[in-house]
């Protein structure tokens, strides 16, 4: 990949970098070159994130980011080929600190609203993939809190909501408009991660304190509640229930699945017209 358009104020050539071979693809050294990624070890951190964002909304990660061997600089390596959407969602889980990521998210705000698609930065992908975390770290907890005793789980749940937000559950999404078991989708990335925090630190204090019986696990999922609801406080001038609420990640997902169909078919049209010639 030339050095040019990786250069500070230089327009990103991203579509002289795509190849066509039955599918239209990108590899995966030139999108990191053009990232400002030092080599395909630490690149290859964002390829796993997106890799986990396309499973999330249930695309066929395996035909987007397809493993292959690839001669860079005269060494043989292992590469990726990358389709359009893959490079998108790289792209948007790529380091916004990184300047050519700042540029390529911009880019990409640009070109993908012809595909109907308006993320112009990685905190909805973020997001996403937080929610899907709270949802595994629900059930872990859970079943730690079980093992331990609770029975009443509605306590259990809403005791670390009284923690970090002074109130219950039905009472917050009240306070915030939000539909009933909806709350969730609707927080932000910062208090998504508040909340994964809340549930994670639960459990470890569960295990490493050996706590054991209803109440006294009650107080425990408080008490981390409470730690978070200080830490979010401190760090952002606000409480929890202050912070402000997000497009639905459902939503989220519904568009970036329309976006992924709809530059799915403009690439195979491609194809097909390359083929007629």
């Amino acid at each position: 990949m030339s050095d040019e358009i990786i250069k500070s104020g230089d327009t990103l050539s991203f579509e002289d970098f795509k190849n066509q071979n039955g599918i239209t693809f990108w590899w995966a050294s030139d999108l990191m070159m053009m990232l400002g990624y030092p080599n395909m070890k630490s690149f290859e951190k964002v390829i796993s994130r997106a890799t986990k964002a396309l499973m999330s909304l249930d695309i066929p990660h395996y035909e987007n980011i397809i493993p292959a061997n690839n001669i860079v600089k005269d060494e043989l390596i292992t590469d990726f080929k990358l389709t359009r959407f893959a490079c998108y969602i790289t792209v948007m889980n790529g380091d916004p600190k990184k300047q050519q990521v700042a540029e390529a998210q911009a880019y990409f705000a640009t070109q993908t609203r012809q595909f109907e698609l308006f993320i112009a930065n990685g905190d909805d992908l973020e997001r996403l993939l937080i929610r899907d975390e709270i949802k595994e770290g629900t059930k872990s907890l859970n079943a730690i809190a079980q093992n331990a005793g609770v029975s009443d789980f509605a306590r259990f749940t809403n005791a670390g909501y009284l923690g970090m937000y002074n109130m219950e559950s039905w009472r917050l999404e009240n306070l915030r408009g939000a539909k009933k078991g909806s709350l969730m989708d609707r927080m932000g990335r910062t208090e998504l991660a508040a909340n994964l925090f809340r549930i994670t630190q639960t459990e470890e204090r569960i295990k490493s304190q050996n706590v054991r019986g209803q109440m006294r696990l009650e107080d425990t999922h408080f008490e981390v509640g409470r730690e978070v609801r200080k830490m979010v406080e401190k760090n952002t001038n606000k409480t929890p229930e202050q912070l402000p609420l997000e497009k639905e990640i459902p939503d989220v997902k519904k568009e970036l699945k329309t976006g992924y169909k709809k530059m799915l078919k403009e690439d195979n049209n491609k194809v097909k017209r390359v083929r007629r010639k």
